[in-house]
């Protein structure tokens, strides 16, 4: 089925929930207007459905082609990336003096979310390309700026990260590329690189990657990492192309899913090239500080691809929505003349509200996050700053960790809807699986992301950013519970569940983040067990104040007088994650809680 911009969602997560308005009167984006938003949403939609969404098939039935080190990619794809470039989406979010838009990362997570949905393999060269322009803005030189980020920002050229090894995986502690300065001030690289997701392709004229590599004179582990900037072609001082680097393409992976993005091995110092042995390479920042510089791109990363989770919920819950409302089979259970569409039944509404649910409290969190970015970097109170940047960076790890996580969920229920049809690759619903099941492992796994927010997010400052969320839903639990003595019934009862589990579920977290805290000093392996548990539970409880917050709004607008279904159908969705969702927040709680008890069970067990 074709792909439709959920546009009425997008607004509401934006304008509702994230509070649009509070953030285009920030310093720096006064230029942005609420119809200059809803103008990039429309038009967004616009291209999104018509070039991008046609993609997403062929990508995964015709992927990319390797040839003696070139690929080409899927066709369509490079007119996709072009007409892409041309529409000025690639810049949204980088500032005006480099040729972006310098809009708000607010504004930005719409179109981000939607081109994600249309085609996850296609958008994967555009996120990385955001990464390398935040990481050359923030710690490139001037000179580096210069050269490399404005053919970044036009879609002239693209970008890659390159961190991995065969022998390092994610412990890049292992990294072994080396990297030996030359006396005109650059280096050359030698090592391979796997993994390297648009790490060679037909889209654009040049490629520049971002390489971690270590000196030969560094110290030990991650402290001796340094940051290159590894371009295929030479740039010359006038900006022209020069020689082809001693970067190759050894061979592209075969994957389960993204199909259409061809992941690569790349060869640094192969003597492939025109510029002799080893690939030209230029430091970034300061020798040694690599993995620091890195991880300005990773971050950046890492929210993106939580957005391609609730991209890919999106476009699965959509296509399994319009299979269920196609599907004739089976007699309703209240009894009907004849068979009725499978939408009818109680348990296939379970499990598409279920999928609708997810993707919408995630995408909720997720632009809540970015409104914080916006906020910790553009608000003239330095203490509103501190505070939002605090929460940005506690919640980054959950927006993906969780929201890649529920991807995977969302897009099994979608094949459990279509029956066994879904299990057929023609029907479509297979391909969203798999695209979905790289999510919680690339960019940093789960388990990853679930550390990063014990250690450095909630031991940190002592809890402080999780406690003054949970203080932060406490009042909207005081509002729903006044909103339900407001209520006649059956709402009345719906509020009051909604009521009783969020608290629920709040005192859950709570107990959760007093559990990190409590045992880090004294059984820090106990911890690092309950971690994952720890940040599905921040999702879910996360997503739960947001959706509570959805209804409290939508019954604001109904009580006004509004007879937009939207608004019906949203407070339904919220009543429902409440009743269905929320009480995950006890058992994951328990789980956190009993970390002491599967630490001593891994030990006992002779898992090691």
């Amino acid at each position: 089925m074709p792909y439709v911009t959920p546009l009425q969602d997008f607004r509401f997560a934006l304008k509702e929930l994230a509070g649009l308005d509070d953030i285009l009167k920030l310093p720096g984006f006064e230029e942005v207007t609420p119809d200059l938003v809803d103008a990039i949403l429309e038009e967004n939609g616009r291209f999104v459905e018509q070039a991008v969404a046609p993609l997403n098939v062929p990508g995964d039935t015709h992927p990319p082609v390797w040839n003696d080190g070139q690929v080409t990619t899927t066709p369509g794809f490079a007119q996709g990336f072009k007409d892409y470039a041309a529409g000025g989406w690639q810049g949204l979010q980088h500032p005006q003096t480099w040729g972006g838009q310098g809009l708000p990362k607010l504004v930005a997570a719409a179109p981000g979310e939607n081109i994600q949905a249309a085609s996850l393999a296609f958008s994967l060269c555009p996120m990385l390309t955001d990464g390398v322009i935040e990481a050359v803005l923030t710690v490139g030189s001037d000179a580096q700026r210069k050269k490399y980020v404005p053919n970044l920002i036009s879609g002239k050229w693209t970008g890659t990260m390159n961190l991995t090894e065969p022998q390092a995986g994610s412990d890049l502690a292992q990294v072994a590329t080396r990297a030996v300065r030359q006396d005109d001030g650059s280096f050359r690289l030698s090592g391979q690189k796997i993994f390297i997701t648009y790490g060679e392709h037909d889209l654009a004229e040049n490629i520049i990657h971002l390489v971690l590599a270590r000196a030969p004179d560094a110290p030990a582990g991650v402290k001796g990492i340094s940051l290159f900037i590894v371009p295929k072609f030479l740039v010359e001082a006038d900006g022209s192309l020069g020689k082809r680097n001693d970067v190759w393409c050894a061979s592209l992976e075969h994957k389960l899913g993204i199909h259409g993005s061809p992941t690569a091995v790349l060869l640094y110092g192969s003597g492939k090239g025109e510029v002799g042995e080893g690939a030209v390479g230029y430091l970034v920042g300061e020798l040694n500080r690599g993995l620091e510089y890195m991880f300005i791109m990773m971050n950046a990363a890492r929210y993106s691809v939580g957005q391609q989770g609730i991209g890919v919920s999106e476009r699965a819950y959509q296509h399994a929505l319009a299979y269920a409302r196609d599907r004739v089979q089976g007699r309703a259970v209240e009894g009907s003349a004849g068979p009725v569409a499978i939408v009818r039944h109680p348990d296939v509404q379970r499990m598409l509200l279920t999928m609708k649910a997810l993707t919408e409290a995630a995408r909720a969190v997720s632009y809540v996050t970015a409104a914080a970015h916006d906020k910790g970097t553009h608000h003239p109170d330095p203490e509103q700053r501190s505070r939002n940047r605090a929460f940005y960076e506690y919640m980054v790890p959950i927006v993906k960790g969780y929201s890649t996580e529920i991807a995977v969920e969302v897009a099994s229920l979608g094949i459990q809807v279509h029956g066994g049809m879904g299990f057929i690759e023609e029907t479509g619903a297979a391909q969203f699986y798999r695209d979905a099941r790289i999510l919680p492992i690339y960019e940093g796994t789960t388990a990853i992301q679930a550390n990063d927010l014990v250690s450095r997010k909630t031991q940190r400052d002592g809890g402080a950013t999780a406690y003054a969320s949970i203080a932060a839903m406490r009042e909207t639990l005081r509002a729903v519970e006044a909103e339900s003595t407001r209520a006649a019934a059956p709402e009345r009862d719906a509020l009051r569940l909604l009521r009783d589990n969020l608290d629920g579920a709040i005192q859950a977290y709570e107990a959760g983040v007093g559990f990190i805290l409590e045992q880090s000093a004294a059984n820090i392996r106990a911890v690092y067990s309950s971690s994952v548990p720890y940040l599905m539970l921040a999702g879910v409880v996360h997503g739960g104040w947001q959706m509570a917050r959805a209804v409290l709004v939508c019954r604001k607008h109904l009580a006004a007088g509004s007879t937009d279904p939207f608004h019906q159908s949203k407070m339904a969705t919220g009543l429902f994650y409440a009743a269905h969702i929320l009480p995950r927040a006890l058992a994951l709680s328990a789980a956190v809680r009993a970390g002491v008890v599967a630490e001593a069970c891994g030990a006992a067990s002779n898992i090691a």
